[in-house]
């Protein structure tokens, strides 16, 4: 299921799209924001695959919202709006389509046809959205070298750096067990391509070596999945 996100200072018109998005069962809305600000709030937890946005807001408009993230947009990007002047811009940074407002059912259901099929699209990056100061950055799944608890939150190790996301590592597990990620601890998760060796200790215990040189314990609870999926086929 597709992960919308609404971002438009008009409550009328956050409604509209929001009632338009309810008929489709393949989409589900995750938020509704009345302005930029919100919407960076919102991103990391929302982790949208879709964002509808206004261009003119108060105080930061729609580009300046994007510009904000620092980054590539990880999300496909629908305009919202009822200037038609911004169009080429609108495209320039990357956006998939461009709602001129007043718009009908029909031309609604051309652009969710169109997001689907670009989503459905081989090679589709997962991606998490994390706060970096003022900023968003996103971490991608294949940049990822383990994962570890720390109290409430989560803590992505990538590339020689770490990033706070607030998730619990048994949410992540599921989100991140199809993508060639494993547990192997209750407080620690792998990316199976990263692990070096598994080094068998004199107590029975094996200590998993990341190719970064990490030593991370294995669990028993964990060690008979862990040596299942790296065992050749």
């Amino acid at each position: 299921m597709l992960r919308a996100l609404i971002v438009d200072d008009e409550p009328l018109a956050r409604s509209n799209v929001a009632l338009l998005l309810a008929r489709d069962p393949a989409i589900a809305l995750v938020g509704q924001c009345g302005s930029a600000e919100e919407a960076l709030a919102a991103l990391p937890a929302a982790r949208p695959d879709l964002l509808f946005l206004d261009v003119e807001m108060p105080e930061c408009d729609g580009f300046e919202l994007l510009e904000r993230l620092g980054t590539a947009p990880p999300f496909a990007i629908v305009f919202v709006t009822a200037h038609h002047q911004f169009a080429l811009r609108a495209f320039e940074v990357g956006a998939l389509d461009y709602l001129l407002k007043p718009f009908d059912d029909q031309r609604f259901e051309r652009v969710l046809e169109r997001v689907k099929e670009r989503l459905r699209a081989p090679g589709e990056t997962r991606r998490f959205i994390v706060r970096n100061g003022n900023a968003l950055e996103v971490v991608k799944f294949t940049d990822i070298d383990w994962v570890e608890a720390s109290d409430y939150y989560a803590t992505l190790h990538a590339a020689g750096r770490a990033h706070m996301l607030r998730r619990s590592l048994s949410d992540l597990e599921g989100e991140l067990a199809p993508h060639g990620f494993q547990r192997i601890h209750r407080s620690a998760i792998v990316n199976l391509e990263r692990v070096r060796t598994l080094e068998l200790h004199e107590d029975g215990e094996y200590e998993v070596v990341l190719d970064g040189g990490q030593r991370l314990r294995m669990s028993r609870r964990y060690r008979k999945a862990v040596l299942d999926r790296m065992s050749p086929t």
